[in-house]
């Protein structure tokens, strides 16, 4: 598909004429040449639906290492050897202070998250406690806390969080090559539990597995179907002692692609760059928000380190955009 044509796509998504199936394997198949024609498409769709400031938000890793799970991309895992720090679940008065600190910032939304299979009741009404009433300090409350009942989820809610996370990962055609001490359809029961505990949902992926463009699209319309509010985009960083260690890079072409055909998928949706974006886009790093990205997570990730806050702020000053408003 040419500029021209994709840039009638986009105007045509715009308009309300979500492309069909036939069109996005189309799009999943854009070779690099054209990656630059597919941005600016879905920058046009990122700008008319989302505008032009950027959602940022930011983690803490709530509760680190020995999860039972054995995703072949995690460093937590109990079945990789790494070096992740291990800690027991931090008090709620420090997860709470951390986001107060957080709500000092241009920094929209604060999530703990903690590793395992599903984080025990008693826990969940810690995090809880920790996070309510955070909203009225200028920040929203965000949990991703595993694999939940929906009893866990409703504590949640009536604590004020409004938004869970719980990524799908992948495609479900290739889901058991990552992790098979669970299902994907168990992830797919706890978003729509969360979604009928009236949580706002957020979710999405890591890419460089080993996926094909089917299969990244796969995803795309998985979460369509699942009309979640956000999608984060994580881009492989292979750990030592990790299964996918020795995995091979994605060049920032295909990192810029997927952020774009997302955009065209989703286009009202807010896209959320975060893990490994700056080891694997390097020097086009600064090109997602025109391939279509409409946030990012700032400060470090759960085990490896991100862009501060000052240096993600500096680049949007940089490009001519702006923070969000609160």
């Amino acid at each position: 598909m040419n500029r021209k044509a994709l840039l009638e796509l986009a105007e045509a998504v715009i308009e309300g004429n979500i492309p069909g199936r036939e069109i996005c394997e189309e799009l999943a198949e854009t070779p690099e040449r054209e990656i630059l024609s597919l941005m600016a498409g879905a920058d046009l769709i990122r700008t008319h639906f989302l505008g032009k400031a950027i959602h940022l938000c930011t983690i803490v890793n709530g509760k680190s290492g020995r999860c039972s799970e054995n995703c072949a991309f995690c460093a937590q895992s109990s079945a990789a050897d790494t070096d992740a720090p291990v800690y027991p679940l931090r008090s709620s008065d420090e997860l709470r202070e951390t986001g107060r600190r957080a709500a000092l910032t241009p920094v929209h939304r604060y999530s703990v998250v903690t590793s395992g299979r599903g984080l025990p009741r008693r826990e969940v009404a810690v995090v809880a406690a920790a996070l309510s009433g955070l909203d009225a300090e200028g920040i929203g409350a965000c949990a991703s806390l595993g694999i939940l009942d929906d009893d866990a989820l409703q504590l949640l809610k009536e604590a004020g969080v409004g938004r869970y996370h719980h990524n799908l990962e992948t495609a479900e055609s290739h889901f058991d090559r990552l992790c098979t001490s669970h299902f994907y359809a168990e992830r797919v029961a706890t978003v729509l539990a969360a979604k009928q505990a009236g949580l706002s949902i957020c979710s999405g992926g890591v890419f460089g597995t080993g996926e094909t463009d089917r299969q990244v699209l796969e995803l795309a319309l998985a979460l369509k179907t699942l009309d979640v509010d956000a999608v984060p985009l994580n881009f492989l960083v292979p750990i030592p002692g990790t299964r996918l260690a020795q995995a091979p890079p994605l060049s920032p072409l295909r990192c810029l692609k997927i952020i774009a055909l997302f955009r065209y998928v989703l286009p009202d949706k807010e896209l959320i760059v975060c893990g490994g974006r700056e080891w694997n886009l390097k020097e086009l790093h600064p090109l997602i928000y025109y391939a279509g990205a409409s946030g990012v997570m700032t400060n470090n990730y759960l085990t490896t380190k991100g862009r501060s806050l000052d240096e993600d702020l500096a680049l949007l000053e940089r490009l001519g955009l702006e923070v969000r408003e609160k």
